[in-house]
């Protein structure tokens, strides 16, 4: 062996990389054994590790080459030394833990930055999502939409942007929330919505909430208030009883507050008015059925038609003579009317009941006079005078 010759090798020596537990190395892919592990050389240390399929990939595979093929040169990480000979060493290698690394880095730099992540739910759980952002994630039930859901699975399998809310890679802890992007855009949507809406605006909305006292209009990104008076031109006692979430409606915009973000809206203002044609339905002699709405000291007053209340005066009640209307009617009692005058202008509408119901006539008893029967006792009813003045004689 010459000088220049032994030189080469002692050079070569020197330069072979020695390899130790948790050293990041590069390796490239010698062969793939049933599809369930990689072989890998690693470059410039002159002996091979082997990938198992698990430590491939940060989200779940079938098969090896669904990540790398022959020829590949990946970054890996030394997990462990196992059955050193004195040709070549064999470690246990892991391509997932680099990945995940590069992942919680990224995931770091979003935190930092106030950016926003997505990532596919792979699962659902009692307690909320678990999602697959290149490390598992996990979305609490109360962070998952801003109205209360009581079945998370139709979010499966759906790709969603989230915000970062907890972050603690050594604990691989990734606390994410969908409610608030919701909330941020709802935001951002509202903001929008206040600038260019304007009072006497008719839009689009839907249902987004019903009580007591009205609905709630989903205009888009902020809510407007329907009073239940406005919903429609008969009387509502429950929005539930005319109204569904859900469902789309057309609104008109009576008022905004920009300050206290208040939206009042009517849907009754885009309808038909009530009183349109009301000379042809309900002309003058038209018989129709109505509703006793309210009771007043002077009379009664009738829905006939929706929203056109007429009033039935106290002397068109009955032909008897009563003292109050609550003597014959009820409020919600159906009755049966006839219109004696109506005034479109004026929106006012005359009606009666007794019309249409037969005056009693009146039943005189003629006082009888009764002749008492004369007795068989041959005496008349004359005779029977004249003996008694005889007698007082």
């Amino acid at each position: 062996m010459t000088e220049q010759t032994n030189e080469e090798m002692l050079n070569a020596m020197a330069s072979v990389q020695e390899v130790k537990v948790g050293d990041l190395v590069q390796g490239e892919v010698l062969t793939i054994d049933d599809n369930k592990q990689a072989i890998v050389g690693i470059i410039g240390a002159g002996v091979e590790g082997v990938i198992p399929l698990k430590e491939l990939s940060t989200i779940a595979v079938q098969n090896v080459t669904d990540v790398v093929n022959i020829g590949d040169v990946i970054d890996v990480v030394v997990i462990s030394e196992i059955g050193k000979d004195k040709e070549n060493g064999s470690y246990l290698l892991s391509k997932r833990r680099v990945d995940a690394k590069k992942v919680w880095e990224d995931i770091e730099k979003a935190f930092e930055a106030g950016e926003t992540i997505e990532a596919p739910v792979t699962d659902v759980v009692k307690g909320g999502l678990v999602v697959d952002a290149g490390v598992r994630g996990f979305v609490p039930a109360s962070m998952v939409d801003v109205q209360f859901v009581s079945d998370f699975s139709e979010y499966k399998g759906q790709t969603l942007t989230y915000k970062i809310v907890e972050i603690e890679p050594s604990e691989n802890r990734l606390i994410l929330s969908r409610r608030a992007v919701l909330e941020a855009e709802k935001e951002v949507a509202k903001k929008e919505i206040m600038e260019k809406i304007l009072a006497g605006d008719v839009v689009e909305g839907t249902v987004a909430r019903l009580t007591n006292f009205g609905a709630f209009i989903d205009l888009g990104g902020v809510d407007g208030l329907v009073h239940v008076s406005e919903i429609s031109y008969s009387h509502v006692v429950k929005p539930e009883d005319v109204l569904s979430v859900g469902d789309k409606v057309t609104v008109k915009v009576l008022s905004i507050d920009p300050e206290k973000e208040r939206i009042s809206l009517s849907i009754k203002e885009t309808l038909p008015g009530p009183w349109d044609n009301v000379e042809s339905e309900a002309a003058i002699g038209t018989v129709l059925e109505g509703k006793v709405n309210r009771l007043t000291s002077f009379g009664a007053f009738v829905e006939i038609l929706p929203g056109v209340e007429g009033l039935v005066h106290i002397s068109q009640i009955s032909h008897k003579h009563i003292a109050t209307p609550h003597e014959a009617l009820e409020e919600g009692q159906t009755v049966t009317v006839k219109v004696l005058d109506v005034s479109k202008e004026n929106k006012r509408i005359g009606l009666s009941i007794k019309a249409l119901e037969e005056k009693e006539e009146e039943v005189v008893v003629e006082e009888e006079t009764y002749v008492m029967p004369e007795e068989s006792t041959g005496f008349t009813l004359g005779d029977m005078v004249n003996l008694e003045t005889t007698d007082e004689d």
